[in-house]
């Protein structure tokens, strides 16, 4: 016996609208970048490149909460790769209309406070007007999202030497808890005997 599929008529298929990708890449702004050759990020990516689409900021706006960022949490041997995290996180959030007039109008004062393009400041400059800011909601909200986008992701996790949860694999008391290798050993004094002993 042969089986059939009934189809729905051509008129109940709901059509899907395909632009251009010019179309789709108007409304889009990219930040890409490169993995410095011989860093730890570069010898486990699959590539040295990378990009990060950004749909509701524009290009300076990216820029310039990457480069906030990075001041706010300086790691000089960080690729941007880890801090656009930063951004893709933003403009996601900056869907909601509330938060894309908090982080444009938050924008907008450091480039005010850096009399025109808070980019092109000095780093002590740039310290100086985000030490000015720290109370107000857009540095609170952008240092806030910083601790999460910029340390919980596995490419910050291979950078500082985390080894990630640890509880699906037994805890860390079977798995490294003592396994210190930057300290010296302390004098068996400093330490209460081990619990099993």
């Amino acid at each position: 016996m042969k089986e059939t599929i009934d189809r729905p008529p051509e008129s109940a298929i709901p059509r899907v609208r395909r632009g251009s990708r010019r179309e789709f890449l108007r409304g889009t702004v990219v930040l890409a970048g490169t993995l410095s050759a011989g860093t730890l990020l570069a010898a486990l990516a699959p590539s040295r490149t990378w990009a990060l689409e950004a749909r509701v900021l524009d290009r300076n706006q990216a820029r310039d909460l990457l480069l906030m960022a990075r001041r706010l949490y300086p790691h000089d041997d960080l690729p941007d790769a880890v801090y656009a995290l930063l951004v893709k996180d933003i403009d996601a959030a900056c869907r909601d209309a509330a938060v894309r007039d908090l982080v444009r109008s938050g924008i907008e004062s450091l480039n005010r406070a850096a009399g025109g393009n808070w980019a092109s400041a000095t780093p002590q400059r740039q310290l100086a007007i985000l030490e000015a800011m720290r109370t107000d909601p857009f540095f609170q909200k952008i240092r806030g999202q910083c601790v999460t986008s910029i340390y919980d992701n596995q490419m910050a996790y291979k950078h500082f030497g985390y080894e990630g949860e640890t509880w699906s694999k037994g805890g860390y008391i079977k798995r490294g808890f003592n396994d210190l290798s930057w300290l010296p050993d302390p004098p068996a004094s400093a330490s209460p005997p081990p619990f099993d002993a």
